[in-house]
């Protein structure tokens, strides 16, 4: 709205100019965001202890987690509200793609909504369950997937990681890849939410890695360079990857160990769907692999964990998802999050280096 309102102003002065820019409005969506977040988190934080909105006391989940059960949760929600603002503030409401992402957002945050408000409710501290939860995530899956597909022009081939000439073509079946990618994705980020801060910082990462990504694809001469697919108005989803930057930075400020404030359902379902949607539009489906590589090696704990059990009766971990099986090795809490910072950290700079290794 803002980006309408102040760019319109550049015929009269031409410092309005840089309204025009993509990398400014970047820059304003994050700060935006920042804003948004540092002022809104402790009001939040403050109102939901005194509606006694609390994470409660988990099963699955070391004895060490005991102190945390009276932490507030939810908190996704002020990650949402400081993303879809700056969004609406900076980028060009006109672009079919946000608008994609933005349901995306809001379709998965409000699974986890109703998951994270059923879990209050009940006295098992379980949220709606599994069945239901998956069918909605199908379900706004295929129409996210459908709405991609069906947009004109839209390229149904894979970009395939440090291979330029491998490009496989789905076709339809590019919708169900999709519905895969971003189910897949939404609760493998979900998985890893179990440790202050562990979540965020790889969330925060493979945004970082998608903006950069987003602004060269939707950019004909850089896509031209770097021989990656032209995605026509993808750059505008830098603006959206910048807001979601801001506001997980934000909440990183109060998530950090010891967390004032969990994310939740609500918060680890709406960016594990945004990202896997923004992976899609960008032409990086396989990157997202790469990028996110945290929260694939932490599905694949509990995937390994689950089968083994099943098949020979024997755990492989000593709890599941991974960086639980490193607590009860007698792991510092904070060290383990740092340690997958880390190599979260290392995983967005090999995502980064594909665009020149092909």
């Amino acid at each position: 709205m803002l980006y309408y309102l102040l760019y319109q102003l550049h015929v009269k002065a031409t410092v309005f100019n840089v309204f025009r820019y993509i990398t400014f409005r970047a820059v304003l969506s994050i700060l935006s965001a920042l804003i948004i977040s540092f002022i809104l988190t402790p009001y939040v934080i403050r109102k939901f202890h005194e509606w006694k909105i609390r994470s409660g006391k988990r099963e699955d989940v070391p004895d060490r987690h005991e102190a945390k059960k009276e932490t507030p949760t939810m908190g996704g929600f002020v990650i949402l509200i400081a993303t879809i603002i700056p969004t609406l503030l900076w980028a060009d409401l006109t672009n079919y793609y946000i608008w994609i992402v933005t349901f995306a957002l809001l379709s998965f945050g409000a699974i986890g909504f109703i998951d994270d408000v059923q879990k209050l409710k009940g006295t098992s501290g379980k949220g709606i369950s599994g069945r239901t939860k998956f069918t909605l995530q199908i379900v706004f899956g295929l129409t996210i997937g459908a709405l991609i597909y069906f947009k004109y022009g839209f390229i149904t081939q894979l970009t395939v990681p440090f291979f330029k000439n491998i490009l496989p073509d789905l076709g339809v079946f590019y919708i169900l890849l999709c519905i895969f990618i971003i189910v897949g994705t939404s609760n493998a980020v979900n998985l890893t939410d179990g440790l202050d801060g562990l979540a965020i910082g790889p969330v925060l990462t493979v945004c970082t890695t998608f903006l950069i990504f987003s602004y060269l694809v939707g950019n004909i001469i850089f896509a031209q360079y770097l021989q990656i697919f032209y995605v026509k108005g993808a750059g505008e989803l830098t603006i959206l990857c910048g807001a979601m930057l801001g506001a997980g930075i934000g909440f990183l400020w109060y998530n950090a160990h010891p967390a004032e404030l969990f994310m939740g359902d609500t918060g680890s379902l709406s960016l594990g769907a945004a990202l896997a949607t923004i992976a899609v539009i960008i032409k990086q489906e396989f990157l997202l692999v790469i990028a996110g590589g945290i929260f694939v090696m932490e599905t694949l704990s509990v995937i390994i964990q689950v089968y083994s059990f099943k098949l020979r009766g024997k755990r492989v971990f000593r709890m599941a998802p991974i960086h639980h099986h490193f607590e009860l090795k007698g792991w510092n809490e904070g060290k383990i999050v740092v340690r997958f910072w880390i190599i979260s950290v290392i995983l967005g700079l090999i995502a980064l280096s594909t665009l020149k290794l092909r």
